[in-house]
């Protein structure tokens, strides 16, 4: 039997490799994706990390090759974690002009100039014995205001660096303002400020932990956001964009698509999402399962960030990811050219 006269037919844009690539609402792009970088200090080689598998702690020498190689596919930024041999409770080595983070910045500065996005996590929590992402007060509660001094110390220093971008990731109340507010008084007022808009108090942030070798002990519910809340993100939304952030962001990505596509549709500056530590981990380990295909769901999961209104993507898969695609569309452009096509 068949359909009835006038009978709509969706499955007409999908019958064909070449009509499906057209019709796509959303690609991905190499330049749209950012690699997390972790650099530790102390290291002889890179090491890798049991929790995310193919991912690495790098030396300096180890963060400049891996550094080229994205480069060289495309990609879009690098964001730096840095991870010091000494942490106090301040988290003095934040700051530290000598310090492992600003002298990655500085080697990558050096290197690629303008050439790529340089960018920094602007947190503590890599360098504080305690783990948290800020200054503790003598009952050990994160004092907001004390930390936003050291936030603005260490934009300061990460400005001084060569960081294009810092990625406020703390989830302190008036972070934006604060550091912005530092770095146009010291004459910084090309560095883009990046406000963590909504972030997450969230298990998929485990592997991460290994990476920056945490020593949290507890919990950051007092800061980072609670799960159940939606509401909530567009309230930091609006504090953050008149506190004048350049770029906002939503993490963790695939748990918070519905978070990712309001704050999409509201944002006036570019949106940007985090798939974390665990949304990695779950695929790769998956994979290696063989439940599922590796790459079509690394696919997949980019897509769904690029649908829901994601401008950029910070993954561990960013070079990978940027060098299939250079590969797939240098095969488009060879079948073309192989029919005749100019």
């Amino acid at each position: 039997m068949s359909l009835v006269p006038g009978t709509v037919r969706p499955r007409r844009l999908r019958s064909s490799p070449a009509l499906r690539r057209l019709v796509s609402e959303v690609r991905v792009h190499p330049s749209d994706l950012i690699l997390p970088m972790f650099v530790k200090e102390g290291l002889s080689e890179p090491l890798p990390l049991s929790g995310m598998p193919g991912v690495v702690q790098h030396t300096l020498d180890s963060l400049l090759e891996a550094a080229r190689e994205a480069v060289a596919a495309g990609v879009g930024g690098l964001m730096l974690f840095g991870i010091p041999e000494y942490k106090d409770e301040i988290g003095s080595q934040a700051d530290d002009p000598d310090g492992i983070l600003n002298r990655a910045l500085s080697l990558l500065a050096d290197e690629f100039g303008d050439d790529t996005v340089i960018m920094a996590d602007l947190c503590l929590d890599e360098f504080t014995s305690h783990g948290h992402c800020g200054v503790l007060d003598e009952d050990g509660a994160v004092d907001n205001d004390a930390t936003l001094d050291r936030y603005a110390s260490m934009a300061l220093a990460q400005a001084r660096a060569g960081a294009h971008v810092l990625g406020l990731s703390g989830m302190m109340d008036g972070q934006v303002a604060y550091c912005r507010e530092a770095l146009d008084a010291a004459g910084f007022t090309d560095v883009v400020v990046m406000g963590y808009t909504a972030k997450y108090a969230s298990a998929f942030y485990g592997p991460f932990r290994e990476a920056v070798d945490s020593e949290l002990q507890g919990d950051r519910k007092t800061y980072q956001q609670d799960p159940a809340n939606g509401r909530e993100a567009m309230r930091e939304l609006g504090l953050d964009l008149a506190e004048g952030a350049d770029i906002v962001m939503v993490k963790p990505g695939l748990p918070y698509l519905d978070v990712l596509a309001e704050v999409a549709q509201e944002s006036i500056v570019p949106v940007w999402t985090y798939q974390v530590s665990g949304e990695y981990a779950m695929i790769e380990f998956a994979a290696a399962a063989g439940a599922i295909d590796r790459e079509k769901a690394i696919e997949e999961s980019l897509i769904a960030f690029k649908r829901a209104g994601s401008d950029a993507i910070l993954t561990y898969w960013a070079t990978e990811v940027a060098q299939r695609l250079q590969v797939e569309a240098a095969g488009h452009m060879s079948d073309r050219d192989a029919r005749g096509g100019r």
